[in-house]
């Protein structure tokens, strides 16, 4: 077996670079002006080009989707962003054995940019990988999830929902990748990081995992996008008010 080379978090975090652009996190150079540091949207302040950024994301998506239901791209837009958060932090613990400090006022964010999320870190931090709760759900999740409810219909159970769901697809992709470049271990240790965060309180209950499979607890709405349907790990298996002789989707 070919064990997983841990190396030291280095400041431009060059190890992400060879797994594309869903697991990078650019620490070098100016962000983009527009760009706001989490703690300013979590705090809904506008920024000059974006007016509310979390509002603007949820416009675009929707735009992207042809939806007409705010809560629907809300959702979807909050499943991407927060993959991004657990795709930096669980390639980091694998890769590096420390994650970086991902506090809101270091993060910036902007939400105009093509998916998949485009995040700039000003400051790398190295904090020990046990800290990945702390940083991930604690310092992002919650604060992320008040502020949508705050201005979008969605339940709690649905965004923990989509929290873990993009957990474990983050962990699959992550294993999927670095098997590729021979290093074997970091899908075992992507699927160790995985089930103890999954028995957080803020996870726990939201699904079920069986090796990398994951099936949730809830939904993410998907289904309601035109020509949409149910995700591979959703609580459906085909969408609400359909045939049950018609494709799941």
């Amino acid at each position: 077996m070919v064990l997983l080379l841990v190396v030291e978090l280095d400041p431009g975090l060059s190890a992400l670079r060879p797994f594309g652009g869903y697991f990078l996190l650019r620490t070098t150079g100016e962000p983009p002006a527009p760009a706001s540091t989490f703690a300013q949207v979590y705090d809904h302040q506008t920024s000059d080009v974006y007016g509310n950024p979390l509002d603007f994301r949820v416009a675009r998506t929707a735009v992207a989707l042809r939806t007409e239901e705010p809560r629907v791209a809300a959702s979807v837009a909050h499943l991407g962003l927060v993959a991004r958060l657990w795709s930096v932090t669980l390639a980091c613990a694998v890769l590096y054995g420390e994650i970086p400090d991902l506090a809101p006022g270091l993060l910036r964010w902007d939400p105009g940019a093509a998916a998949p999320d485009d995040l700039w870190l000003t400051a790398v931090h190295p904090l020990p990988a046990d800290r990945l709760a702390d940083v991930v759900v604690d310092g992002h999740l919650r604060p992320l999830e008040a502020a949508l409810r705050a201005r979008h219909r969605l339940a709690p159970g649905l965004l923990r929902g989509n929290a873990a769901s993009a957990l474990t697809g983050s962990a699959r992709q992550l294993g999927l990748l670095a098997a590729r470049q021979g290093r074997t271990d970091a899908a075992e240790q992507a699927r160790r990081h995985t089930a103890a965060l999954l028995a957080h309180p803020y996870l726990n209950g939201t699904g079920t995992l069986t090796g990398t499979a994951f099936r949730r607890r809830s939904c993410c709405l998907y289904y309601r996008v035109p020509g949409g349907g149910v995700c591979g790990d959703c609580c459906f298996v085909r969408p609400p008010g359909s045939s049950p002789h018609a494709p799941s989707g």
